[in-house]
């Protein structure tokens, strides 16, 4: 009998604790518990960030880090392309033909669109490349059709039965220039999985037309398709498939009587069903993407889903992002706005229900929030920035309603304000980024007349405000981020929703970020520096809403459990979120705190016998 030294080529060390971390198959023997440990595999879904347009019978492809969505059917259908970086969805170039029930191959910065759906004149041959940026037509197929078998690359791809109405065996290969007949399927169906190459391809379900659906399994080798004799256990269609030949994944879709969740993966001879592991939204006509059997990411489906799950199997245990309620805020209000940490946060002033406004502050303890030092004015919609011991408040109204009555500057040490410096306006809504010895203000809402925002900026050094630079787009509401000499301004009214706006010190810009997924057009709350930010929590009208910016694009997070415009603090790794307008403008004391994705070893104990 071989032993584990012999196999792995690595002894059983003893230690007193627990490694972080450890090589795949690696053993240890903990002294402190008299147990034999190592690390084990764990194969679960889940929650990933959000598609920012919520859809069904779209085309998808590349891998679980770098995936594309393109077009699909939302209440019409859409042109809308996605991209997913591993953490969140940001805006793809759109197509140029709108469609649904279309397929799609290749990679993320290198995709290829086919075929699809489009009311006017129905089922279409379209063909589009994308290189990253932008998509542009390509030859078409030769055959119209919807929901086929797809595979392959951008200059490689294949596309085999599918409906038009009625279900087809045809099969037509790509080869960059043009499409050519090849061998067609065995069986004909219509939203049939797809996943592998050209030359390696898998085709997996589907729907047979007015007789059922299928679980029949067909493998191409590049030259003619051959029936394998293993078959899904759950016979369905609509389901995402991703991986290859040999190494697959199947997830979701229609069994004929109910929407599934059921996750199968295909070792090159057989589907295992892999229950009690599911997908924790069940959903047809959705699409995934991944390299294999160990990883996958599952999007959209039907009706209009924005929920994407993520697939590992692996020694690592996946945690997603999430939000998770916390300690309420002691009154219910709305225009409060906050600075801080998520252990240490302050909430300043706020409209409570029936209106009036309030000039009780609070602080936030990471659990609790108890009263802090009471402001020189009640007041809502100000700006705020800095931290707990270091604070900056400036402007706000002191009644519910439009109308800006403060250009006070406040300063808080921790327990108690002070007056600062006046702000050369008497304004509303204005974005202060930056700490309490070296702010920015940017935009605002303006008396006399409640004019429509604002382009002017200003600085502030400890003591004094001075005029800088002002923004390209006049505009309130808007959420700021960063320091004096590096910041965002992003969103905001009057239309200002998705624009996003940088700061060097020296000028504003306009596109050097990329614009936001959703609209923001009302009070947004955002944290930490210009190149790692986070917006929450506001859109034309509510949301939910999170967006994280890397310095070079904006990819959606996982959503807030209560749809509000709200104050916030944080970081873009430990936000916080609290109190706010909802639907009907009732005033919250919600507090909702954000804790990135964590992966950890998935240590376990094992037993000998």
């Amino acid at each position: 009998m071989s032993t584990y030294r012999e196999i792995v080529g690595k002894k059983i060390k003893k230690v007193s604790s627990d490694p972080s971390d450890g090589a795949d198959g690696e053993m240890w023997y903990n002294s402190a518990t008299g147990t034999l440990r190592g690390l084990g595999i764990s194969t679960a879904w889940s929650s990933g960030s959000p598609l920012t347009t919520g859809r069904a019978q779209a085309g998808g492809n590349g891998t679980q880090d770098l995936a594309l969505i393109c077009g699909g059917y939302t209440t019409a259908v859409t042109a809308v392309t996605e991209e997913f970086n591993g953490s969140g969805w940001g805006a793809g170039g759109s197509l140029t033909t709108s469609r649904s029930s279309l397929r799609s191959a290749g990679t993320q910065t290198s995709a290829l669109a086919f075929g699809g759906y489009k009311p006017s004149p129905g089922y279409i041959t379209v063909t589009e490349s994308y290189n990253g940026t932008s998509w542009t037509n390509a030859p078409s197929l030769t055959t119209g059709r919807t929901g086929g078998s797809q595979a392959g690359t951008s200059t490689a791809a294949l596309y085999a039965g599918g409906g038009t109405p009625g279900t087809i065996t045809n099969s037509e290969e790509y080869n960059g220039s043009s499409w050519s007949e090849g061998n067609n399927l065995n069986t004909a169906r219509t939203v049939v999985g797809g996943s592998g190459i050209q030359t390696a391809a898998l085709a997996a379900g589907g729907e047979l037309g007015p007789p059922g659906y299928t679980g029949a399994t067909e493998l191409y080798d590049g030259t003619s398709w051959t029936t394998s004799p293993g078959s899904l256990n759950v016979i369905k269609g609509g389901q995402g498939q991703s991986g290859t030949q040999t190494s697959s994944l199947a997830y979701g879709g229609y069994t004929g009587t109910a929407v599934t969740g059921a996750t199968e993966s295909w070792d090159g001879t057989t589907w295992t069903n892999l229950s009690p592991i599911a997908l924790a939204t069940p959903r047809n006509a959705t699409q995934g993407a991944g390299a294999d059997s160990t990883s996958a990411v599952c999007f959209g489906g039907d009706p209009q889903k924005s929920e994407t799950e993520e697939f590992n199997s692996s020694t690592n245990v996946i945690t997603a992002a999430a939000w998770a309620s916390s300690g309420a805020y002691p009154t219910a209000t709305g225009g409060t706005m906050g600075f801080g940490t998520q252990t240490a946060a302050v909430g300043v002033g706020g409209e409570t229900s029936p209106g009036p406004t309030t000039d009780a502050c609070a602080e936030y303890d990471g659990s609790t929030w108890s009263g802090g030092g009471t402001y020189p004015s009640s007041l809502r919609s100000s700006g705020t920035t800095g931290i707990l011991t270091a604070g900056l408040n400036v402007g706000g109204n002191t009644a519910p309603g439009a109308t800006p009555t403060l250009n006070v500057t406040g300063e808080y040490d921790g327990s108690s304000w002070t007056t600062g410096g006046v702000y050369p306006a008497v304004c509303a809504s204005v974005g202060v980024a930056g700490i309490q010895t070296a702010a920015l203000g940017a935009g605002a809402y303006f008396t006399p007349g409640g004019s429509p925002g604002s382009t002017q900026a200003n600085t502030y050094n400890g003591s004094s405000w001075t005029s800088a630079p002002s923004l390209n787009t006049a505009r309130y509401q808007a959420g700021n981020s960063g320091t004096t000499t590096a910041a965002l301004c992003i969103g905001g009214s009057p239309g200002q929703g998705t624009t996003v706006e940088s700061f060097n010190g020296s000028s504003w810009t306009t596109g050097s970020a990329k614009i936001l997924n959703t609209p923001n057009s009302f009070t947004t709350s955002s944290v930490a520096t210009a190149d790692t930010t986070a917006n929450f929590s506001a859109s034309p009208t509510y949301a939910n809403s999170t967006e994280f910016y890397d310095g070079t694009s904006w990819a959606t997070g996982a959503k807030l459990a209560s749809v509000r415009q709200g104050a916030g603090a944080g970081t873009p790794s430990t936000g916080l979120v609290f109190t706010g307008y909802s639907p009907g403008t009732p005033r919250s004391t919600a507090t909702e705190e954000y804790t990135a994705e964590t992966i950890a070893a998935n240590i376990k104990t094992f037993t000998t016998s």
